[in-house]
């Protein structure tokens, strides 16, 4: 929660397919009156753009975030109501390595990146830097704050195996997208948000996004 000194997670929304588990986890963000800082990448704008036909734009990102995170995971628009939620969200764009995230002194809590391609776990496991979603990733690291790395892509080769290894070792969460069905999904949404919420309790925030097991056999069922 906020205390008088803002102090956010930041997201990174890198290119790879999934961004419904990106606008979950920043709605969840926002639900528990978290303030949140967001990376959107090159690449994922393009992604973005091909799976819900939003053109994110630097100077109309508000307007286009507010359209993203209505958006259902079927598509449909409208579903969410965001509107009064957006007063503490910080954008920074991607080629803006001189942003207040890339330094180490700027207050944040850690970094999600949601979701991660394979590319951007490869260059925040080798510390290259490239944009500023890789640079905050390795700024959360040396600084010792919790990073949460959303990883989207099947099958894994070897090299991205070592790369998510690296990054245990370094001391991130990495988290694959693996939806489960235990918590009694109905809807693509409950699918999505069951990712969302591992993520944020991998970061420790409170949430209501899932059924959580507790051990009896059916319930789920039980409860429907």
């Amino acid at each position: 929660m906020n205390d008088g000194k803002r102090t956010p997670w930041i997201v990174g929304v890198s290119g790879a397919s999934g961004t419904p588990y990106a606008a979950a986890v920043l709605r969840g963000l926002l639900d528990a009156g978290e303030s949140v800082d967001l990376v959107v990448s090159r690449a994922s704008r393009l992604t973005l753009l091909d799976e819900t036909g939003i053109a994110f734009r630097d100077a109309h990102w508000r307007e286009d975030l507010a359209a993203w995170l209505a958006r259902g995971a079927d598509g449909k628009p409208d579903t969410f109501d965001v509107s009064d939620r957006l007063d503490d969200v910080r954008y920074w764009a991607a080629g803006d390595l001189a942003a207040g995230p890339s330094s180490g002194s700027y207050p944040a809590k850690g970094m999600l990146v949601v979701p991660a391609s394979t590319a951007a776990v490869a260059g925040v496991a080798l510390g290259l830097s490239k944009d500023l979603l890789q640079r905050v990733a390795s700024v959360t690291l040396k600084e010792r704050r919790p990073l949460v790395v959303a990883v989207r892509e099947t099958p894994l080769n070897g090299q991205t195996l070592k790369h998510m290894v690296a990054l245990d070792e370094a001391g991130a969460v990495v988290l694959p997208a693996s939806p489960a069905f235990y918590a009694g999904a109905t809807h693509i949404q409950d699918l999505v948000d069951f990712v969302a919420g591992r993520v944020l309790d991998a970061a420790g925030v409170p949430h209501q996004l899932y059924r959580r097991w507790e051990g009896e056999l059916g319930a789920a069922l039980q409860a429907d």
